[in-house]
């Protein structure tokens, strides 16, 4: 409960400092920008998955902050066949949709502000600095009710009533399906409902009776009433620290509600046979649930240069595998930076990949901010730099293309995708 109070004076204090000086933040704005056009030109049936993959917690010798800078920039034909994309739908069916990309710069990929710092030790980086959330309302509201538990392991954040997004690790390791992958669902924290659910005694049962019946029934109700007047003080106050004890505990208390997924969408740049050094650049996937949720979800929004971000702050919340039933929020700054890529230090542990990173900026021409997702969590990865692996914690920016990946994902055409 600390830990809530520390998180609600942070929040209030970076509210109150940003509207005492919004002259200070006005850079801080979601910029709209017209981003590039994906639609859709053939879609292929492959065979079923065999779902026999093992999860990877821990990625190795992919392409570090180094390797990032001196990648060429993709063609236009390099860039379709990464966001082409395979969906996989419960039943079993796999097909692979091939996309054309239109109204594309290259430069609006290219993102130069790189800021460094030391390196450290792996995961959790000297105090742990996580926030545990135990206060069932704050779980259960926006923006903590974004996240979400996948029955794989890892989390994930709602981005419409039927979406979620995740990290593609989480479900697919490069070449296979993880076995958990083929019945996939999704947890949603909700408070469980205090009405137990069964019907009271001798409510309308006998109302075809004579009055006979009637009388003796209501003979029996006066007996019964004299023996519960006649109980003892002692019990009364047993009875009632009882069911005290029983509301606080059972009813009211959070607890996931499972919804099985419909269909599962990864971008072909995730596949180790289509990208190799790149491969971490392309790890996020969309989830389609069977049901749609009623929960308040987050929008995506295309990640701004770090120096655009207040304070170079990230935000995410998500289930740790050490913090079991615990929904556990962080904020760091970003360490460095890449087109693609955030290397930060936000403390986290398994079961945290997959999580919605978020920032909160002005909306244009208001005074009101809106929090959108601009990265996803990767998770801890080993990467090259100066010849040697090192450790960081690694999210993947959501850019102009990805983000008009996503929204065709979530809309089904790009015609509401123009802007974002």
């Amino acid at each position: 409960m600390d830990h809530f109070y520390v998180i609600f004076i942070l929040l209030l204090t970076s509210t109150s400092s940003f509207t005492k000086g919004e002259e200070m933040y006005e850079d801080y704005i979601w910029q709209v920008s017209k981003i590039p056009k994906i639609v859709t030109s053939n879609v292929v049936h492959l065979k079923s998955p065999d779902f026999k993959a093992e999860p990877h917690l821990e990625m190795n010798g992919t392409c570090g902050i180094e390797c990032q800078k001196n990648l060429p920039t993709p063609s236009l034909n390099d860039l379709e066949n990464y966001l082409s994309y395979e969906t996989v739908f419960d039943n079993g069916t796999r097909t692979l949709t091939k996309v054309n990309v239109q109204n594309w710069l290259p430069r609006n990929e290219v993102l130069s502000s790189v800021k460094h710092s030391l390196r450290r030790k792996r995961q959790v980086y000297g105090t742990d600095s996580r926030f545990s959330i135990s206060d069932k309302q704050f779980m259960t509201n926006y923006p903590f009710s974004t996240a979400v538990k996948l029955s794989s392991g890892c989390s994930g954040i709602l981005i419409s009533p039927k979406h979620v997004l995740t990290a593609a690790h989480c479900i697919h390791d490069g070449k296979d399906y993880v076995k958990d992958a083929k019945k996939l669902r999704v947890g949603i924290l909700k408070i469980r409902s205090k009405r137990g659910g069964k019907r009271r005694k001798g409510s309308k049962k006998n109302k075809g009776g004579d009055r006979e019946d009637t009388d003796s029934s209501k003979d029996g109700k006066k007996q019964r009433l004299k023996s519960i007047q006649k109980r003892s003080v002692t019990e009364e106050k047993k009875s009632t620290e009882s069911r005290k004890e029983k509301s606080s505990t059972g009813s009211g208390k959070p607890s996931f509600q499972w919804t099985r997924v419909k269909a599962i969408q990864i971008p072909n740049g995730w596949f180790s046979d289509v990208t190799d050094k790149m491969i971490l650049d392309y790890d996020y996937a969309v989830l389609e649930l069977k049901r749609p949720h009623k929960k308040k979800y987050m929008d995506i929004g295309i990640s701004p240069q770090v120096e655009k971000m207040p304070g170079s702050r990230v935000h995410f919340s998500s289930f740790d595998d050490d913090r079991p039933g615990q929904l556990v929020y962080r904020f760091c700054s970003i360490s460095e930076e890449s087109s693609d890529l955030f290397y930060q230090y936000c403390d986290a542990e398994p079961g945290s990949s997959g999580s919605g990173i978020y920032i909160r900026l002005k909306e244009p021409n208001k005074k009101k901010w809106k929090r959108k997702i601009v990265a996803i969590y990767s998770g801890h990865q080993w990467v090259e730099f100066n010849g040697e692996h090192q450790d960081y914690n690694i999210a993947v920016r959501i850019t102009p293309l990805k983000y008009a990946q996503i929204c065709l994902w979530i809309h089904g055409n790009s015609a509401d995708c123009a802007q974002g």
